[in-house]
């Protein structure tokens, strides 16, 4: 299985003797099976001086990591779009993929404990000095014809049952642990499952994307609902012509507020079958 790691380099807030803003790497393995590990997931955080900003610093301190772990990871996952040249020439320069996505579960949980419990502690900090990321809301473009679906139901699975995932025939999919989110077993985890004859085309199509989240779109003409991927990319899945479809949307975004955020998206050929073309679990997560 492919290993990877998620990045961050960006400036925290806490400030050294010349009050100059200082900077932090922050790297730390993906959380990508459904049981939780065996030993911790491997962490690595160091500082940089605002003066030692650059991609050559960057690609030295990730060396740093890959000694320190005593494994190279296969491809790196960052979510931070303002340092995308710099994070994709570092990783080019030592040979590893680079990836703009969301999928930054681990790493998005470290940074907010480290924002309420490591930086208050240094003596540069600076409370308020850093703000959440936003991402700007792009329009959803048109899933190509060749993928759309024929039918799509919202469904609800009780956290336990994803204690079996591994068993699940999946061709195509990806997830992570839900008790490691401390989420109780009884929670009710909400998707959406689509059905169609082209389902393993749509499920190896993106299979080739990094899937975020499905949102609910009420912007434009017509809601909808909305497949986000990568940082910006957004996909209209299935629109919502009528109230009831709308209301029904909005329940599983209801439903998704109180399960955390998790949700999931699958990919069948028909609601006759048990196995998936795809199954992805995904969370939508604040991100600083």
């Amino acid at each position: 299985m492919a290993i990877t790691w998620e990045l961050d380099f960006y400036s925290r807030p806490i400030v050294d003797e010349n009050n100059k803003k200082v900077w932090e790497i922050l790297l730390c393995e993906s959380q990508t099976g459904i049981t939780p590990p065996s030993k911790p997931l491997f962490k690595y955080a160091e500082y940089c001086a605002n003066n030692q900003v650059n991609s050559i610093w960057i690609a030295e301190a990730m060396q740093r990591a890959i000694a320190k772990a005593g494994e190279s990871p296969d491809r790196i996952r960052f979510f931070r779009q303002s340092m995308n040249n710099m994070i994709t020439k570092a990783c080019g320069d030592i040979n590893l993929i680079a990836m703009p996505s969301r999928r930054t579960f681990e790493l998005s949980q470290w940074l907010q404990e480290r924002m309420e419990k490591v930086y208050p502690e240094h003596p540069g900090y600076k409370a308020g000095s850093n703000a959440s990321v936003v991402f700007p809301t792009t329009p959803p473009q048109r899933l190509p014809d060749a993928l759309q679906g024929q039918k799509w139901q919202i469904v609800s699975l009780q956290a336990a049952a994803f204690d079996e995932f591994d068993e699940w025939d999946v061709d195509f999919g990806e997830a992570f642990s839900i008790k490691a989110t401390g989420t109780a077993n009884d929670a009710l985890i909400p998707g959406l499952v689509i059905y169609s004859p082209r389902a393993t085309a749509m499920a190896a199509w993106m299979s080739g994307l990094e899937l975020a989240a499905v949102n609910l779109e009420q912007e434009g003409k017509q809601p909808c609902l909305v497949l986000e991927t990568g940082v910006l990319d957004r996909w209209v899945l299935t629109p919502l012509p009528t109230p009831e479809l709308k209301a029904e949307a909005e329940r599983f975004e209801a439903s998704k507020k109180a399960a955390g955020n998790i949700h999931f998206i699958a990919l069948q050929t028909s609601p006759d079958v048990e196995e998936f073309a795809g199954f992805w679990m995904l969370r939508d997560v604040s991100l600083i």
